[in-house]
């Protein structure tokens, strides 16, 4: 409704009242107290949030902040947010942060096929015939995957883009073809490039992002 130095004028002016009561400079405000301007309440609205995340190995994406290691913790944010989708513990890469809860089904509901881009690592040399069955789909607790794009990046890695997120689906699919994945991070979620972010670091997303992101 105005600035700072505006707020402070209104207050002294005796136009601000918190829960009834004339308000001074420092009155204490929670979400629960009501405020009011020349006797008219104030409603307020929670700007809505999106963060990228470089998630390290080790941060377990869940809100219950009891956990060691949360996201939420990580993060540190002034407003409650909560991760969309998941990044196992053992993973590390890009994972999105709001406080929009609109967002979330359309962000992961598998009809979309938005794509997810991870880089991936494996125990062993990898072959040709390898990455070909990890494209064309490989059976895995009972559902063949759906076919995907795998291009190789060296010996024993290599580049996926899946449309759908099956649980630990990358590390059951190198499973299933007998190698184990050493190292697994996510580096694109539909337009939102991991980029050059810090591990461990985050940031709001760009107006770009935003309008390639949110459904219209």
């Amino acid at each position: 409704m105005c600035s700072r130095r505006e707020a402070d004028q209104w207050i002294e002016a005796g136009r601000v009242t918190c829960n009834g009561v004339l308000a001074i400079l420092g009155t204490q405000v929670g979400e629960s107290d009501e405020v009011c301007v020349d006797g008219k309440s104030l409603t307020y609205v929670s700007q809505k949030i999106y963060l990228a995340l470089n998630k390290p190995v080790g941060i377990t994406c869940t809100t219950e902040t009891h956990v060691e290691g949360n996201i939420i913790d990580l993060v540190g944010h002034s407003e409650r947010i909560f991760p969309v989708g998941r990044l196992d513990k053992d993973s590390e890469g890009l994972i999105l942060l709001t406080n929009n809860g609109d967002i979330v089904n359309e962000i992961l509901r598998a009809e979309n096929n938005h794509e997810k881009e991870y880089v991936v690592t494996v125990d062993r040399p990898i072959t040709d015939l390898g990455l070909e069955m990890l494209e064309s789909g490989v059976k895995i607790m009972g559902v063949l995957t759906k076919p995907c794009r795998v291009v190789r990046v060296t010996h024993s890695s290599f580049r996926i883009i899946l449309t759908q997120g099956l649980n630990r689906q990358i590390r059951r699919m190198c499973s299933a073809l007998g190698y184990r994945a050493q190292r697994l991070q996510r580096v694109r979620i539909m337009n939102i490039h991991l980029g050059a972010l810090g591990l461990g670091k985050w940031r709001n997303l760009t107006v770009e992002e935003l309008a390639g992101l949110l459904p219209r």
